[in-house]
């Protein structure tokens, strides 16, 4: 997978995450299948139980299909996930 800024419109539900930094020190360390987004948060399947992650206050490491694995900046990801596909993003190199 080629990664490019456009990275944060693609559909994240069903990959595979994990809190790699956070304001809050219990989100760190969770890790586990995508399996709902709302505008404001990722819930995770984490060892057989649901956890809601905040986007805004993460820092999120995704492991797509392919292998490739990236580190996104959850204040990237606020918003609906509809509404991402239309927001458009400044190249920051």
């Amino acid at each position: 997978m080629k990664v490019t800024p456009n990275i944060i419109r693609y559909e994240f539900i069903g990959t595979e995450a994990k809190v790699a930094k956070s304001i809050h020190s219990g989100y760190v360390g969770i890790a586990g299948k995508v399996i709902d987004e709302t505008r404001n948060t990722f819930i995770l399947e984490h060892e057989g139980k649901r956890k809601t992650i905040v986007k805004d206050t993460a820092i999120f490491h995704f492991k797509f299909p392919d292998g490739t694995i990236v580190e996104i900046d959850g204040k990237l990801l606020v918003g609906r996930p509809e509404d991402r596909l239309k927001k458009r993003v400044r190249r920051l190199w």
